[in-house]
């Protein structure tokens, strides 16, 4: 009984330490187990923190993506699909960050391929016999292959993303370019619209203010001489009517020019100060004109500022000038200049005439669009005015009575 009872009893005790040692075994894999798992979900839950602060802070979001990187290789764990997060933030620092955060995220992306490589390798190498390479040369060719497939994952969503930050920064080039051309645009539509609208006022002053100045003289002569002669008052009223319409004309030919219309009147020119001066003697106005030169081959627009300027020098002297006195001009047309003086004695009184004080406004105007220069001021008893300008001017306007050769 007691021999039969020893054989009984050490089946019995070797049995137990066999059952013990694999539940020991057991609950070590299981709680191995559950320490990876708890380690995998952190390790998601921060990569998932870096996705979603991508857009937000992509300097922030890149640090936390590496805080779970680490996380990931010091708990031992395997790659897994929370890795492409990387991806992302990678791509967001690329398109979104500063310069110093886009040369973090390239840092990051090699750096990173380098690391994962190593970390595999080193991994799949310290673990032998579990299907993988067992030796430390394959353990080397898989980590090298490994860095190339992880720097392929992480490298392409970042170039991908400079691609997309150099497309989105030449389109506002290409908008604030466009906006650019289109102020530029407005302010010289704007400085075109000033300017004619100063044309069309100095026009409208030189023809206004020397018909109004003839009418005028016509009007007081003829109201005088209505009982002692009225033939005379007849031709003044004659000379009233012609320049009236005359000026009309002008006035439409301007209101034309205003609507964009071609005007219908010819546009004077130095052929008409002959009439002009008839048209200042005829209101007691005496006057003097000494030509020198050619004036046939002036282009259209010098010839009318010769002619506006003599008209508004002869008014000025007529409202302003002593009375009686003589007005001397002088015309001078050389080959590349064009110079006008008109000279008339002032008043005894110094008084000011009527008048707006826009006509040597007008007259230097004309004078500096035509690339010239004007000088206008009293000069001893005697007011004078000397115009000097280019016969050509700067707008490269052909001459008149000219044909182009090749």
């Amino acid at each position: 009984m007691g021999w039969c009872s020893v054989p009984s009893s050490a089946p019995s005790s070797s049995s137990t330490s066999v059952r013990r040692s694999c539940s020991a075994r057991s609950s070590r894999s299981c709680r191995r187990r559950g320490v990876d798992d708890v380690a995998a979900l952190v390790t998601t839950a921060v990569l998932s923190l870096a996705l979603a602060l991508r857009r937000v802070a992509p300097g922030l979001a890149l640090g936390i993506a590496w805080v779970g990187a680490v996380v990931q290789m010091a708990t031992m764990q395997t790659a897994g699909m929370a890795d492409l997060f990387i991806s992302g933030v990678l791509y967001t620092t690329s398109v979104y960050g500063t310069r110093r955060i886009r040369i973090a995220g390239l840092v990051s992306a090699i750096v990173g391929s380098v690391v994962a490589g190593t970390y595999m390798g080193f991994r799949i190498y310290g673990v032998p016999g579990v299907g993988g390479p067992e030796t430390l040369n394959e353990a080397v060719q898989y980590g090298a292959m490994l860095f190339v497939v992880v720097l392929a994952v992480l490298l392409l969503p970042w170039l991908a993303g400079l691609a997309v930050r150099a497309r989105r920064s030449a389109r506002m080039s290409r908008e604030a370019q466009l906006l650019a051309e289109r102020d530029a645009a407005r302010a010289d539509r704007n400085v075109a619209i000033e300017q004619e609208r100063v044309r069309i006022a100095r026009d409208m002053h030189d023809i206004v203010a020397h018909s109004l100045a003839v009418v005028i003289a016509q009007a007081d002569g003829a109201r005088y001489a209505l009982r002692a002669d009225p033939a005379v008052a007849d031709e003044a009223l004659d000379t009233i009517g012609s320049t009236a319409r005359r000026a009309l004309g002008d006035v439409r030919e301007l209101l034309g020019a205003l609507r964009h219309e071609q005007g219908t009147a010819p546009t004077p020119d130095v052929d008409d100060i002959e009439r002009l001066v008839g048209q200042m003697r005829d209101v007691g106005l005496e006057v003097q004109v000494e030509r020198e030169g050619d004036p046939s081959t002036l282009p259209t627009t010098t010839q009318l500022a010769v002619y506006r300027i003599v008209q508004e020098s002869l008014t000025n002297a007529y409202k302003h000038g002593a009375p009686g006195s003589t007005v001397r001009a002088r015309l001078t047309y050389r080959p590349d200049t064009v110079e006008i003086d008109v000279v008339n004695r002032r008043s005894e009184d110094d008084r000011p005439g009527p008048g707006t004080g826009h006509g040597l406004v007008g007259m230097r105007e004309r004078a500096t669009m035509s690339g010239g220069s004007m000088t206008a001021g009293p000069r001893g008893d005697d007011f004078a005015v000397a115009v000097r300008m280019p016969a050509q001017p700067s707008t490269g306007q052909m001459p008149r009575n000219t044909i182009p050769t090749r």
